[in-house]
């Protein structure tokens, strides 16, 4: 027997909450692309900065792949369903992929860029948010910011 769902009822009108799961999504989406670039750049990396980057790199994807999951439960939370397939990020992301192996000093600068590109992403559902009084998200979203700025400035501190 199939029940019916109960409704949601946390003083976030619906129109309000799917605004805002969509940018959300899209804050997932970047999250998930900058996590996997990094991953990647963390494999190959090669040159004097090696031992470096590789564990700069590896303390940031790991601290990426605990945010995916942070962000997906609010959407949940929400009451829409998380996008979780590479097909759906690719849509969603303001971050292209990279192809090939560039330098370390070209991973740097590209890992610069997700960074701030997940950065504007948090800032752009900021107002919806604030005007729906939606704090559990508002908090997500600075603590989200907070990181990524402080990410861009460490790696982008790297290049002098």
């Amino acid at each position: 027997m199939a029940t019916t769902p109960l409704p949601i009822n946390i003083g976030i009108p619906e129109e309000d909450r799917q605004v805002i799961a969509e940018g959300l999504s899209r804050l997932l989406a970047d999250t998930y692309t900058l996590y996997l670039k990094t991953h990647n750049f963390h494999w190959n990396v090669t040159g004097p900065m090696f031992q470096t980057l590789h564990l700069l790199f590896e303390t940031q994807y790991n601290e990426l792949a605990l945010a995916v999951d942070l962000i997906a439960e609010r959407i949940r939370s929400l009451g829409v369903a998380a996008p979780g397939t590479y097909k759906e990020f690719v849509e969603l992301s303001s971050i292209n992929e990279t192809e090939g192996v560039p330098t370390a000093e070209d991973m740097i600068r590209l890992l610069v860029e997700g960074q701030e590109a997940v950065v504007r992403t948090a800032r752009s559902i900021f107002p919806t948010v604030d005007a729906a009084n939606d704090e559990p998200t508002a908090d997500l979203l600075t603590q989200r910011m907070q990181v990524h700025e402080k990410n861009a400035w460490m790696l982008r501190s790297l290049l002098g």
